[in-house]
């Protein structure tokens, strides 16, 4: 046997309606809770938990008992920045552990213990956010273009027809002053925060290929663009999220240019070198367009978050008025071979956007394994990929047949059980502290990953109960646009078909 399947169990996580302080002081004392269904029977109730890392323990007292459910509690201080605990409810015949992960009859890993966090908690507005995310290119435009030379331009409604070669350099038209125009039409939708993909000048639609990170896009509106967006976003009540590359930048960027340049250029420290690449130096994939950056450099460090003109300061000033980052990539940020200097950046990103903008959110892409990136001073959440929209994807699937790398996987996309979903969620979810989970990105598809409408076979009612689960899990709602509309599409450009407005 494993988990304890019954609704019947005690409950806890790292909520305020369980801990007196989410978001303690080192030496403050905290009271932890658990509420005890009256026909769950015990005879003892434990908390252990780790005080300098070695194993502490104290038993809950009954704090409130009611007709259906008692409250259980202990308090204890708190002496490291990071504390992890659960519960023991033992009895005659009963040993039972809650953990993160749920009610187990047996001992289970300590990966999975509740954890509190001495450090100040993610920002507040996060909890009443419901986020919508705009690819640029694709959204609206204002009948405004101003074609680069790498650029094909293709007509708005062109993209429904689907290609096989699509290179990335295909442009609709879709600019700031586009997304402007809808700001009624997303303030109805209950909108009141947009999470662009990147903005900043590059050589393709998406953007990820940064020519420069200290614009927007002249294709976008440029700057001008920018102030007009968020004068009236301010006005509506909508935050601004903008996209950054930390791990990369574009082969066209001025610092790789400057970097070629010359062999004594500052910015030559800014990438990896590699006499055994066909073009000397190492790309984000082994990608020549994409090349890595290099945070060994201390210069770097100053130009991308450390200075007071920083790249991640400057966009969080209140003269351009960003409420937070979502770092592309930002698992393999600062990580090269044997070079491990991921949490260092990480680290120096958060410092210096809660120099500038303490309330700003941080929010990582990783799609996989995210635990020791959300322990402590980092990354306030991620994109919950492994504990909701895959599990989710795999349960709801209805045949669809997603090749190519959606899971992580060079496999069709698995079907799934209900029991196989929970197992799932709480395995992934149950390592993570509460206040992580809770500033993460939850979603049911992105520009990355194929349609949901495309998962569930076209099925609307699926998508809805989808949505549902979207909108009530832990964590900042994110709606890709055109789900609300019922969009599909299987992969890369696919997935980023525009809106028709008329």
């Amino acid at each position: 046997m494993g988990s304890v399947a019954n609704f019947l169990v005690p409950h806890h996580d790292g909520s305020e309606l369980y801990l007196s302080n989410s978001a303690p002081k080192l030496g403050e004392k905290v009271t932890f809770r658990v509420r005890v269904p009256n026909e769950y029977k015990f005879d003892q109730g434990v908390m252990r938990y780790y005080h300098d890392g070695e194993p502490r323990t104290g038993y809950l007292e009954l704090a409130k008992k009611g007709k259906i459910e008692s409250w259980w509690e202990i308090t204890i201080p708190i002496i490291n920045p990071q504390t992890k605990y659960r519960f023991l409810f033992a009895g005659e015949g009963k040993f039972d552990w809650l953990s993160a992960a749920g009610l187990h009859n047996h001992d289970v890993h300590s990966n999975t213990d509740f954890q509190i966090i001495a450090k100040p908690a993610y920002p507040k507005w996060l909890k009443s956010s419901i986020f919508y995310q705009i690819f640029p290119d694709r959204f609206a435009s204002s009948g405004k273009k101003i074609l680069p030379k790498w650029a094909h331009e293709e007509p708005w409604n062109s993209f429904d027809n689907s290609k096989q070669n699509w290179n990335g350099q295909e442009i609709a038209g879709g600019d700031l002053k586009g997304v402007e125009s809808h700001l009624d039409y997303l303030t109805d939708l209950g909108i009141n925060g947009i999470y662009f993909t990147p903005f900043f000048p590059s050589r393709s639609n998406h953007r990820y290929d940064a020519t420069s990170f200290e614009e927007v896009d002249p294709l976008l509106g440029g700057n001008e663009a920018w102030f007009s967006l968020r004068k009236a976003t301010d006005k509506r009540g909508i935050r601004l999220v903008g996209d950054l590359t930390s791990n990369h930048c574009g082969a066209g960027h001025y610092w790789m240019e400057l970097a070629q340049s010359s062999k004594r250029a500052r910015e030559r420290g800014y990438f990896y070198w590699d006499k055994s690449v066909k073009w000397g130096y190492v790309g984000w994939w082994g990608l020549k367009s994409l090349p890595k950056l290099n945070f060994a450099s201390k210069a770097l460090r100053k130009e991308m978050y450390e200075g007071k003109n920083s790249i991640v300061k400057k966009w969080l000033s209140p003269k351009f008025g960003m409420s937070g980052w979502r770092i592309d990539v930002g698992n393999m940020t600062g990580k090269l071979g044997d070079i491990d200097i991921h949490d260092e950046v990480m680290h120096g990103i958060r410092k210096a956007m809660d120099e500038v903008a303490p309330s700003a959110w941080l929010v990582a892409e990783n799609g996989d394994f995210v635990a020791e990136d959300l322990a402590g001073y980092g990354w306030h959440g991620t994109m919950n990929y492994q504990g909701f929209m895959r599990p989710i994807a795999s349960w709801m699937n209805k045949g669809a047949k997603l090749s190519g790398g959606f899971q992580g996987l060079p496999i069709d996309s698995p079907m799934i059980t209900g029991t196989q979903l929970v197992e799932t969620i709480k395995n992934f979810n149950g390592s993570l502290p509460w206040r992580a989970l809770t500033a993460s990105m939850v979603l049911l598809d992105s520009h990355d990953t194929p349609r949901f409408r495309t998962i569930v076979s076209g099925d609307r009612d699926r998508h809805l109960a989808a949505m549902t689960m979207l909108l009530t899990y832990p964590g900042v709602p994110s709606i890709f646009m055109g789900d609300e509309i019922g969009l599909e599409g299987t992969h890369g450009d696919d997935t980023r078909k525009t809106i028709k407005w008329d």
